[in-house]
Order: C-alpha cells, then structure tokens, then sequence
C-alpha cells in the first residue's frame, strides 16, 4: 500500500492574506498527523507565503501549473525552477479545467511532466473522462490514452515518484461523486495500465489518487478502496477544517 496523500486544490482562491491565515489554522488541525502526505496547491501569488509558513511543516506545498521551458520569452508563464525554489514539492498537471478552458494536451502535459521531474518536483498528474464518454462506455479508452500519451518516452525510473490523479470530469465542482466502486474499477485499470506499460513494481508503488467531490462525508468510504491512495480535494479543501477532516478520516 502506497504512502496516502491527501492535496487540496484551492483553485482561482484565496489572496495571500487569506492563504496566511488558512494556512496558521491548517498547521493546528493536523498537528501530528505524520502517517500520510498532506499537501494544499496554491495560485502562483501564494507560494511565497505557504514557504513562510509550511516549509518545514508536516504540510506540504506545490503549484496547480508550470511551463515546461526553463526560461524565455514567455510572458505570464512560470517555470520549474521558479517553483523549485519557492519550496514547491507538488505541481498538478493537466488537471480538466486546464485542458477544458485553456488547450492542455496529452502531449502539452508530457512536456510539463518532463519539466517538473527535472527539477525535483513531484507531478500530479490529473486524468479522466466526460460524461457522455463514461455513458458510451469510452472510459478505459479515454484513461488509456492519456496515460500512455501524457507519459511517453518515459522510463519507470523517471517517474517513480509520479502521482496520478483519476478526476471524473462529470464529478468536478458538480457535487457528483463517483461510487467508491467506480472509483476503484478506474484506479484498478490505471494500475493495470501502468503495470503493463512500466513494470508491476511502478504499478505497485506509484500513488494513484481521487478527486471529484470529495468531502468530509464521502471521503472515508472512497479512501478505504484498496486501490486509492488518497484524494485531490477541490471545493472542500477551501475550509481549513473540512479539508483537515478528509485528511484525519480514519481508514
């Protein structure tokens, strides 16, 4: 069983002063909470203060984007090494807004997964279906092609420390949650996938997590699947206590 991992996304939310203060009240929730990864995935305004605050904390921090160039002429986009340096352990890629609303790829996320990796950041890599394709029976087909795309060229070794997160996109922001049973089959065939393509031993150890909905009520019973290492919390995570009771569900 993977080490769990427990991120929040907070999305387009929270100025630097609201992070600060989220932020000193989250350290007091989980307070001694060292059997799992905790993480929170912060707009670029508020890594500055997360590194103030968590660097050296059992919370840690990341970005929900990055550029896969180093440096150039790329105004309004941000680096690896620039995130590196702010403390960032975590960076989300490909996450569905991302891919709906601002033209990321299989291929374009193969490149960002490339970039993080290089500098020592750990790829949350985001990947799921719509609904009419879950409806036309399209889900495999659809996680199959983003897994192989997403990490091609790739080799087991570069990305051992990889996390995959399976995101339906019919149950992101819509209060719809994918059963626990869904959830697993996804994860499964994920694993199945991997396992094929890189070797069980990745299949084995990589972290392949939830998001979609998750909250305080649903968490437990999603989590406590055999293959689901942890959750990728959208709309909950935004409240310092609600995320802290995902993380302190008791499996």
């Amino acid at each position: 069983m993977a080490r769990m991992l427990i991120a929040g996304n907070w999305k387009m939310h929270k100025a630097p002063s609201e992070a600060r203060l989220y932020c000193e009240k989250l350290l007091e929730l989980v307070k001694g909470v060292d059997d799992r990864d905790i993480a929170v995935l912060a707009p670029f305004v508020d890594l500055p203060v997360l590194n103030d605050l968590l660097l050296g904390t059992n919370v840690a921090y990341g970005a929900q984007n990055l550029f896969w160039e180093e440096k150039g002429a790329y105004t309004g986009e941000v680096s690896a090494p620039m995130l590196a340096e702010l403390g960032c352990r975590f960076v989300i890629v490909g996450h569905s807004e991302r891919r709906q609303y601002f033209g990321e790829t299989n291929e374009s996320c193969n490149k960002k997964i490339a970039a993080a990796i290089n500098f020592g950041l750990v790829p949350i890599y985001c990947i799921g279906e719509v609904l009419e394709q879950r409806e036309s029976g399209a889900t495999f087909d659809v996680l199959r092609d983003q897994l192989l795309e997403g990490l091609s060229g790739f080799d087991a070794v570069f990305i051992k420390d990889l996390v995959i997160a399976y995101e339906p996109v019919w149950a992101i922001g819509t209060g719809k949650t994918a059963t626990p049973e869904q959830a697993e089959k996804a994860h499964e065939f994920i694993r199945f996938t991997v396992a094929r393509e890189f070797g069980s031993d990745l299949a084995n150890y990589l972290r392949v997590i939830y998001g979609g909905s998750v909250n305080p009520d649903n968490a437990a019973s999603l989590l406590t699947m055999p293959n689901v290492d942890g959750a990728l919390v959208g709309g909950a995570s935004l409240d310092a206590e609600k995320f802290a009771n995902i993380v302190k569900f008791d499996g």
